[in-house]
């Protein structure tokens, strides 16, 4: 009977997948199949010196960085995170953080992580969405990686708009956006830092530098996404 529903919930209500917006049918959750073959993993968790490790290195100090997919525009990636970020699809991020931390769980120097931290949005910007795309990611690699997700040590204290160049966006970042929770008492020794996706790489840099604040902590960097 509730396979019934099912299917006729189906006809009248299709589902469409986040990626490509065909329609899926019963056998398929969230991603189709095309989608889930087509989508290409980087295995920058298998190299210490990919290509957001060089980018990041010098600029901050961090133990390890990775991330699951290439951003392209009007690529699939795009499109899941644009369905995640902007369209309340949040099952796209426990699918891709499900998918990512099955294989981070595997790799060594992801394995001495004493704390998952999605990097925060300000509290006004979470009203407004009504939650943190980053979160949804970050939980299901905290569930894999059998790690804690702590959202109360980084906090965003300045409400900033999107910045369209790299140039504003850098110079944005020079000010005081992010600091450590003053009531935080923990002190992780080793953070796992989550973003959605890192472009010039100036939010993540601004994380790094006030997460190290905290006394002897390490910082290694994961996101869904990165553009080259």
């Amino acid at each position: 009977m509730l396979q019934a529903i099912k299917n006729i919930t189906n006809i009248f209500f299709p589902k469409t997948c986040p990626g490509c917006n065909n329609y899926l049918d019963l056998s398929q959750h969230t991603l189709c199949l095309d989608c889930r073959h087509t989508l290409g993993i980087t295995n920058f968790h298998e190299d210490t010196e990919n290509i957001l490790a060089r980018t990041l290195y010098g600029k901050c100090s961090i133990e390890n960085a990775t991330a699951m997919f290439i951003f392209k525009k009007e690529s699939t990636v795009q499109h899941l995170i644009h369905n995640l970020k902007y369209k309340g699809q949040q099952q796209v991020g426990t699918v891709l953080g499900a998918w990512y931390g099955d294989l981070l769980k595997d790799v060594h120097r992801f394995k001495n992580i004493d704390a998952i931290v999605p990097v925060p949005l300000h509290p006004r910007r979470k009203r407004q969405r009504g939650y943190n795309q980053v979160t949804t990611f970050a939980k299901e690699l905290s569930f894999a990686l059998k790690i804690p997700l702590e959202e109360d040590i980084l906090i965003r204290t300045r409400y900033t708009k999107t910045q369209t160049f790299k140039n504003r966006l850098l110079r944005q970042y020079k000010k005081e956006v992010f600091d450590v929770h003053p009531n935080n008492f923990r002190t992780p020794k080793h953070i796992l830092l989550v973003d959605d996706v890192i472009t010039t790489g100036a939010t993540i840099i601004s994380c790094v530098k006030v997460l190290q604040k905290i006394p002897n902590v390490k910082v290694s960097v994961a996101a869904i996404a990165f553009t080259e």
